[in-house]
């Protein structure tokens, strides 16, 4: 792996954790429920890139795998939140 791929993967995985950290913030002392659901998706939008990243970083399919279960919890999970806040229940 060249020294620039490296830099640039070591670059992206702290602005990763960076938009993590700020994101657990948002989570803790959003004013408003949409707040705390779109700090939710950011933490799951977060969570794949870092598992993508690392899959990159060590040359590993596994993490591709780990990355979209990832990817698709967190969707039902987005859809359930918005289901919820719209309507006050989820299964009908």
């Amino acid at each position: 792996m060249t020294t620039a791929l490296q830099f640039a993967i070591g670059f992206l995985l702290a602005c990763l954790g960076l938009a993590t950290v700020l994101a657990t913030i948002r989570l803790f002392r959003g004013p408003a429920a949409q707040d705390r659901v779109m700090a939710l998706d950011t933490l799951y939008l977060c969570a794949m890139l870092i598992t993508l990243t690392l899959g990159m970083r060590f040359g590993n399919p596994l993490y591709f795998e780990v990355a979209l279960l990832i990817a698709l919890v967190g969707f039902v999970g987005s859809i359930a939140m918005a289901k919820f806040l719209l309507r006050g229940e989820v299964i009908e």
